[in-house]
């Protein structure tokens, strides 16, 4: 045989070796540089805009800043995400904003998204089910899971596409009344 081997257990010549590390190296910088935006992203503040389509209301909250969670903030979006018709609140999951802020950071808008509905109470959610098989007798509307949406001026569909591209929790598109279901129960689509 002449010069190189093909035997993998040999070792590599500094030529490849030199060529091999050079490859690696441009990889991890471009990997690095495409990583950045997102993990700034993450390390930063988040913030979230709201107008509930039922009652008016806006809220535009930094709910997590300095590594945690804004209690205040979350207070305020648990207040505008309320069951409208009764009036009752409930905790909204702090991973159902996180799914929120990065939905909104893929489609690329910052205006607000509009709330069809937020927490849903018992007795809500008994009412809506007995017009509509669409609600789920044990609905994640009910644990502050879950949020009926739409982004102003943007499509549903691709919403609903951005949505189930994240890959956490569940995902429905209605497409007759214009909305995007997200839950942070397990990853499922309709």
């Amino acid at each position: 045989m002449s010069g190189q081997s093909t035997d993998s257990n040999l070792p590599v010549q500094p030529g490849r070796r030199r060529f091999l590390m050079a490859v690696g190296g441009v990889c991890g910088t471009v990997a690095s540089l495409a990583a950045a935006p997102a993990l700034a992203a993450a390390r930063g503040p988040r913030c979230v805009s709201f107008v509930h389509t039922h009652t008016g209301e806006t809220l535009r909250a930094v709910y997590y800043q300095d590594g945690c969670y804004q209690a205040d903030c979350l207070a305020q979006i648990n207040h505008l995400l309320r069951d409208f018709r009764t009036g009752d609140m409930h905790t909204i999951d702090p991973a159902l904003l996180d799914v929120l802020f990065d939905l909104q950071s893929r489609a690329d808008r910052d205006g607000p998204f509009e709330v069809i509905c937020g927490y849903r109470s018992p007795a809500t959610n008994a009412m809506l089910h007995q017009r509509s098989e669409g609600v789920a007798v044990h609905s994640m509307h009910l644990e502050g899971r879950a949020i009926d949406i739409r982004l102003g001026g943007y499509p549903t569909l691709r919403l609903a596409s951005h949505a189930r591209a994240l890959g956490r929790g569940g995902v429905g598109y209605y497409a007759s009344s214009d909305f995007v279901h997200v839950d942070t129960g397990r990853v499922r689509y309709w």
